[in-house]
């Protein structure tokens, strides 16, 4: 089974396509969460991955929020992935690689070895830099239309085709084959999405931006294949992070508790897609 059908059998088994990001932030880990920064942090990821279980299938660690402490918070990243695998959840590393082929194979390599079972990747310099991650039997899921406000400034560019530069790049993906997918944004119009779906016809897209960004589950409807039977075969992972991870808590609720129910509800708004 490759990494995308593994991808939409766990979203079938969860009963929803919600993924939650996993992206530890110092700043806004819970008072209860006592030790050093790296102890920390690897107690309230754990924590997360253990609140979330049984609520969705996909789990997306921003690998950024590790890196930033060096080896020890690589080390972190590195139980994390782990703690997931041997949960059940299927992991998309989220690292944004996106180097010429011989340093993609080195990073695709890093990524296997940890366990990810999808990575995201920058597809600006060719499809040189995402196959090796092809070849070490990861899924991808490459930069196509994003949430940020300023992608605007090279994603909807005009070629001399008439085409924007996203269109370009949904070409490629559709060309690399089954196991690459999109990221398309929830904050983009709908008009927009629609149009890359068009072009991008099975592929799975992996949709940012939905919660603390702004976009919303309903924003998600139209890149979602038609006709669709189950979670998975919606062909949208939808991916919220701060707004899981960092929920207010109610009266006696501990902070886990807290993740558990936003992750709940959440998935239950994703599930409202096959419906």
């Amino acid at each position: 089974m490759g990494a995308m059908e593994q991808l939409r059998s766990a979203m079938d088994q969860a009963g929803s396509c919600a993924c939650v990001g996993i992206d530890p932030v110092l700043e806004r880990l819970p008072d209860e969460i006592e030790g050093d920064p790296i102890q920390r942090m690897r107690a309230f990821c754990l924590g997360v991955l253990d609140s979330v279980v049984g609520k969705v299938g996909v789990v997306k660690p921003q690998s950024a929020c590790f890196e930033r402490f060096g080896s020890a918070g690589y080390g972190v990243l590195e139980q994390v992935v782990g703690h997931a695998k041997d949960l059940g959840f299927v992991v998309i590393l989220d690292a944004k690689r996106g180097d010429i082929g011989s340093s993609a194979a080195h990073y695709a390599g890093g990524a296997r070895a940890m366990g990810a079972d999808v990575i995201t990747c920058s597809p600006y310099m060719g499809r040189s830099s995402i196959e090796p991650f092809l070849e070490e039997g990861l899924g991808v899921f490459a930069l196509c239309r994003t949430s940020n406000p300023d992608a605007d400034e090279l994603q909807t560019l005009t070629m001399n085709d008439g085409a924007t530069l996203a269109q370009h790049t949904a070409k490629m993906i559709t060309a690399l084959g089954d196991q690459v997918g999109a990221v398309v944004g929830a904050t983009n119009n709908a008009a927009e999405t629609q149009s890359l779906r068009n072009e991008m016809t099975h592929a799975m897209f992996l949709v940012p931006g939905v919660g603390a960004q702004g976009g919303t589950v309903a924003d998600v409807k139209a890149m979602c294949i038609d006709g669709a039977s189950t979670h998975g075969g919606l062909g949208v992972v939808i991916n919220a992070s701060r707004s899981v991870l960092y929920p207010l808590s109610e009266s006696g609720e501990s902070w886990m508790d807290a993740v558990g129910r936003a992750a709940g509800v959440f998935a239950c708004e994703c599930a409202s897609l096959l419906s």
